[in-house]
């Protein structure tokens, strides 16, 4: 879980860096397709009920407290260690837009990738370990799969 912690508290600094050196909305192109911005998502992934009023962040606040509770859970059970490191990084990042939600009221994305003029939804550090670890979960989930349906028959019944 120290790995929880690490991207949690890695993923706050950043958001204290942006919100302390750039104002709302501005931006820093960085490359022909990378932008550093100053943003916030009243909502959950791709802004997704971002105009819902208020109710969302409390929606999302809930979700995010049992999530976590469940992920420790799964992580302490010790199950397989790749198993282990996709929840502690979903957890870490769902601790990471957690608290901004609880003490700002939405989160701070920061990275912006773009094609011409297409914009991939801004994210965050919070945001790129969630979807690392659920990356990281299906492989170890498939890789697991594979390696029982190779493992040779031991005989007994």
């Amino acid at each position: 879980m120290s790995i929880s912690g690490l991207l949690a508290a890695s993923d706050q600094a950043v958001k204290w860096l942006v919100q302390q050196s750039m104002a709302y909305g501005e931006y820093v192109s960085v490359t022909p397709f990378f932008n550093w911005v100053h943003l916030w998502n009243t909502g959950a992934a791709f802004s997704l009920f971002a105009n819902g009023g208020g109710w969302q962040r409390y929606f999302f606040i809930g979700i995010a407290v049992v999530v976590s509770i469940f992920l420790i859970k799964l992580i302490l059970e010790n199950r397989h260690k790749g198993e282990a490191i996709a929840y502690s990084l979903i957890l870490g990042g769902a601790m990471g837009n957690l608290i901004d939600r609880v003490f700002r009221g939405y989160v701070v994305d920061s990275f912006d990738f773009y094609w011409r003029d297409w914009h991939w939804p801004a994210f965050n550090l919070a945001d790129i370990a969630i979807v690392l670890g659920a990356l990281l979960f299906v492989s170890s989930s498939l890789l697991g799969k594979k390696a029982n349906t190779n493992a040779e028959p031991d005989g007994s019944d």
